[in-house]
């Protein structure tokens, strides 16, 4: 789940089937007291509506990495102030490149390069708001300064921010579709 559209939307569908829930966040789902056939409905519901569940321990780990540089860039909270590499190292509790190796395998991008994605989609945003200027944005995002944040953008988009900005073609990929 990437949005509180999404978690409204599965509160909705498991109270339609009588699933008891307890929380819903980022990337994770806490339900009550299981009867027989709910990991079912619950595989079924989350399967019908573009999810899934995860099982894996090296896919919880993934999907964890994915939520900690989600709510870091969406919070605004510029949790990460030395390094990522640190970062997600002491968040997880496991050595960073241990969690490289695994996510590169699996999702085939580095571990910067889908951070560095991520960034550039929510610049994207912030751009399409209008309510901040780029060196606010390039603040937001954590970087040193707004040429860093224009060079990445410009990297990834093929354009400027300021080309993006005067264009208002707002071709912005969802969260959970970038790789």
């Amino acid at each position: 789940m990437v949005c509180d559209r999404c978690k409204t939307l599965l509160a909705q569908e498991f109270a339609k089937a009588g699933i008891s829930i307890v929380s819903i966040k980022l990337g994770e789902i806490v339900y009550g007291e299981s009867v027989d056939n709910d990991d079912e409905k619950i595989e079924g519901i989350l399967k019908n509506n573009g999810f899934e569940l995860v099982k894996d321990t090296a896919d919880m780990i993934i999907e964890n990495i994915k939520i900690q540089l989600i709510n870091t860039i969406n919070n605004g909270e510029n949790d990460i102030v030395g390094n990522m590499s640190t970062f997600l190292s002491e968040k997880l509790n496991k050595d960073y490149s241990i969690l490289s190796k695994m996510f590169s395998k699996k999702e085939g991008v580095t571990i910067e390069k889908y951070y560095i994605d991520l960034k550039i989609e929510r610049a994207k945003e912030l751009i399409q708001m209008n309510e901040l200027n780029f060196s606010e944005i390039g603040y937001a995002l954590n970087y040193r300064n707004s040429s860093h944040l224009a060079s990445q953008f410009k990297s990834v988009t093929g354009m400027s921010m300021g080309e993006y900005k005067k264009l208002q073609q707002w071709d912005r990929k969802p969260l959970d579709k970038i790789m």
